[in-house]
């Protein structure tokens, strides 16, 4: 009796521990996480700054509609190709047999269409005798007709082949350089498959993205500086194309800015390129938002910031940065100018946590 009365209290103690532990550690977890905020920092530069790439005019991937292995490949990754130049073969035996069967029904074809037409041209000399009747004059001719008409076909059918062989020898459609070889001799080609990429010799132009926020205040035939970091040279360039929909490109308008002659030399397809936009639009359209570069989370390739949603909890918004300027970055697009920012401070943070904003 007496050992029961010992253990009794001392289970009752365990358990009102527990309850108590087990009710600090979940007001614990309930209890809002201090934090500070800020707002972003508005600029009015009355400019804009993209990135971009330099890029041939005209690029080519070439492939064919053949199935058949690579017989020849007359060219290598760095050749200057002229207009019409044979690249690369294709093996067209079975095409070749096909050509020899085509051409042979163009000789049966010719053959029973003279016939038809010789006995034709007797039986209207017969019918003027009155040798002949009307429907045999009928039927002849007809039957001129039909023949005619088989001729056609096997000529059409000789087309096809010399229209399919055409395919098995692959020529430079313009002239350009050879930027890729993506097959070797005896290899199989299908059709559609990347044989050769080529881009125009020359022609060069520098390829970039803008933001929805600057797109109002771009046209056609703006100059623009460019900056060739590699070459650490500023060139001149106009626009020459912009893009009327972003809807697969996230938001962001595609654009073609056209490089002066004499700008082009030593460029070539691949550099980078800064982009300076004059500043002479609207500032408020241009507005740009700032934040501090010690707030940017980064997971991956991805960057993001901690903001307070309305419900007072942490929400992690994933952002496209742009250029930076001392502690600040500017943010192309995912965030708002009145959004309140968490300034991290070695705070642990997550989805839904809540918080406390403190001054």
């Amino acid at each position: 009796m007496k050992t029961r009365l010992i253990i009794y209290p001392t289970l009752m103690a365990a358990l009102i521990f527990s309850s108590c532990s087990s009710k600090s550690e979940s007001e614990a977890k309930d209890k809002p996480v201090a934090v500070t905020t800020y707002t972003p920092t508005l600029l009015h530069d009355g400019g804009m700054f993209i990135s971009g790439m330099v890029s041939a005019k005209q690029t080519a991937v070439i492939s064919t509609r053949m199935m058949g292995y690579v017989d020849q490949i007359k060219v290598k990754q760095g050749d200057k190709v002229k207009e019409g130049q044979l690249l690369l073969v294709i093996n067209s035996d079975d095409l070749n047999a096909k050509k020899a069967q085509a051409k042979a029904m163009v000789s049966e074809a010719e053959a029973a269409a003279k016939n038809a037409e010789r006995d034709y041209s007797r039986f209207k000399q017969l019918h003027a005798q009155k040798s002949v009747s009307d429907k045999e004059l009928e039927n002849m001719e007809l039957n001129n007709i039909s023949i005619q008409s088989k001729l056609q076909m096997a000529r059409q059918g000789l087309n096809e082949v010399n229209a399919m062989l055409a395919y098995t020898h692959i020529r430079a459609p313009f002239s350009g350089t050879i930027t890729g070889k993506m097959i070797d001799e005896g290899s199989m080609a299908n059709p559609g498959m990347p044989l050769l990429t080529m881009e125009q010799t020359g022609d060069m132009e520098v390829k970039a993205s803008v933001p929805e926020n600057y797109i109002s205040s771009i046209k056609v035939g703006d100059v623009v500086t460019i900056g060739i970091k590699s070459l650490n040279k500023n060139i001149s360039g106009k626009i020459s194309e912009i893009s009327p929909s972003s809807a697969m490109t996230g938001g962001q308008y595609g654009i073609r800015i056209a490089i002066d002659q004499e700008a082009k030399d030593n460029l070539h397809a691949g550099m980078y390129a800064g982009i300076q936009i004059a500043g002479k639009y609207d500032k408020e359209s241009l507005k740009e938002i700032w934040v501090e570069s010690s707030s940017i989370v980064k997971r991956d390739q991805l960057t993001g910031l901690y903001v307070v949603t309305p419900d007072q909890e942490a929400m992690l918004r994933w952002v496209r940065l742009g250029k930076k300027n001392g502690d600040l970055v500017e943010v192309i697009s995912g965030l708002n100018e009145n959004e309140q920012i968490i300034r991290l401070n070695g705070t642990k943070l997550y989805n839904g946590i809540k918080v406390l904003v403190t001054k």
